[in-house]
């Protein structure tokens, strides 16, 4: 299995330190850098990749280090400088040289390494002439998987939590581009942030779990696998397991707002404006990859969504360690202007701390304020940290959907406001072009999602 080995130093890592910390396995490893993400690759002397180096990240979000690392990690004080090191898992000392590159670094600049026990400052000596199987390598993934065929690129990583990194968001990318599917192969303990969950997708992407008992499984569905002609298939037509019953919950809110693309728009101020009416408090930090490192800062973000344009921003937003919160946010043009499309999930212990009452106040607002076009809320039983444990969910039960006043206008009131629901819709916004939020019945005799779809159809049918 691969090793991520991860440096958490209160200093940056300069170009002194780095130096030192590479030279772990003797000058005679060569070093190859790609200059436009700033990451540094060890090899052998005969060139097998072994390491990898990325550029530091300073971070300035506080618990993100224990979200993604767990609680018994120690990191510096904030702000500190996050650097990722990962061994290659086709070479034994990859992993000792790793270490070694993060040992040095933390004798020099303080910190900690994690795992605590792979840290050391010994030279790993790289035996030369070795046989070389990873020649085929092409596509511009020879330094991020550890299997490739051609139709599969496998990434192994035996972390506790498995966020979307910089490295990871790119190797999807380029896969996606060579038409390859992207497999995450993990242990049964590792858990996928939500972020990575929702970028991963479904197929042909697919997230592996080695079975302890032998084997392997789909981390999303629970069914068997296995390895046949380059690439993972499901072995067998055994029924999945069933979800597990757990009283903990998300809260997910995906929303669209529209503006005209003036010089005046700010970027991020619906999420915020969510986040704030949930839980009392905006997010506290932003990022294009995980660790979410920067704190949270709307006009930073516009900046970076101009520098992008016409091609989409894509950011992941995260709220206090104490209350569980994270939001992917995606910034594109279209024909109607500015859009941004919000994903927002947060956990709670119980479903009594629930604030569905809240949903249609925030709704009146988002439409009041920031030009909401669509709105669905949704609740699922699942993991309060919102992170993702291998095996099957209970799917998400619709809660409400918000139509908004120009979407409303486009199908007409009166065919808008007869849905076939047990409810009429509630109008928010202005009396002469105002919204609509329509309620979904949960009880018996009635499917919430058969009524999103009908009143889905009725909507389409204007």
């Amino acid at each position: 299995m691969a090793q991520d080995v991860i440096v958490l130093t209160p200093k940056m890592p300069d170009a002194r330190s780095l130096l030192v910390g590479l030279f772990a396995g003797g000058p005679e490893l060569r070093q190859t850098e790609d200059h436009g993400g700033g990451v540094v690759q060890l090899c052998s002397p005969d060139g097998v990749p072994l390491v990898t180096v990325e550029a530091p990240l300073l971070v300035h979000t506080p618990g993100e280090a224990e979200r993604l690392l767990g609680p018994e990690v120690t990191a510096p004080p904030l702000p500190y400088w996050w650097t990722e090191t990962r061994a290659s898992s086709a070479v034994p000392e990859a992993t000792p040289l790793a270490g070694s590159v993060g040992g040095r670094l933390t004798t020099l600049l303080g910190g900690t390494v994690w795992p605590r026990q792979t840290a050391t400052t010994r030279t790993v000596e790289i035996p030369g002439d070795r046989d070389r199987t990873d020649t085929a390598r092409h596509d511009g993934l020879a330094a991020s998987v550890d299997v490739l065929t051609e139709s599969t690129a496998v990434v192994l990583s035996d972390r506790p939590v498995l966020p979307l990194t910089t490295r990871l968001a790119d190797t999807l990318r380029t896969a996606t581009a060579a038409n390859r599917a992207l497999h995450l192969v993990t242990p049964p303990h590792t858990r996928l942030t939500l972020p990575l969950r929702r970028a991963f997708g479904g197929s042909p992407n697919r997230w592996v779990v080695q079975d302890p008992l032998g084997g392997y499984y789909d981390g999303s569905s629970g069914i068997r696998l296995a390895w046949r002609d380059g690439t993972f298939t499901a072995a067998t037509d055994t029924e999945p397991p069933m979800p597990p019953v757990t009283s903990e919950r998300r809260l997910t809110l995906t929303f669209r707002t529209v503006h005209a693309p003036d010089a005046d728009l700010t970027i991020g101020l619906g999420l915020e404006a969510a986040w704030r009416h949930l839980t009392g408090a905006p997010p506290v930090g932003w990022s294009t990859a995980e660790p979410v490192n920067l704190p949270w800062s709307p006009a930073q973000l516009t900046d970076l969504a101009r520098t992008r344009a016409p091609a989409p921003t894509h950011v992941v937003a995260i709220g206090r360690p104490d209350r569980p919160g994270i939001a992917t946010l995606r910034v594109s043009r279209t024909t109607a202007g500015v859009a941004q499309d919000v994903t927002l999930s947060l956990g709670y212990v119980s479903p009594t701390d629930v604030p569905l009452d809240a949903v249609e106040p925030l709704a009146a607002h988002l439409v009041a304020e920031h030009r909401l076009t669509t709105m669905l809320t949704t609740l699922q039983a699942g993991r309060s940290d919102l992170t993702f444990a291998p095996g099957p969910e209970a799917p998400p039960v619709p809660v409400s959907f918000t139509l908004g006043a120009r979407d409303v206008h486009s199908v007409g009131l009166d065919h808008a406001g007869r849905p076939p629901l047990p409810t009429p819709p509630r109008r928010l916004g202005r009396p002469n072009a105002p919204a609509l939020h329509y309620l979904f019945a949960d009880g018996p005799g009635t499917d919430p999602w058969t009524q999103l779809r009908r009143l889905t159809e009725h909507l389409e049918s204007a």
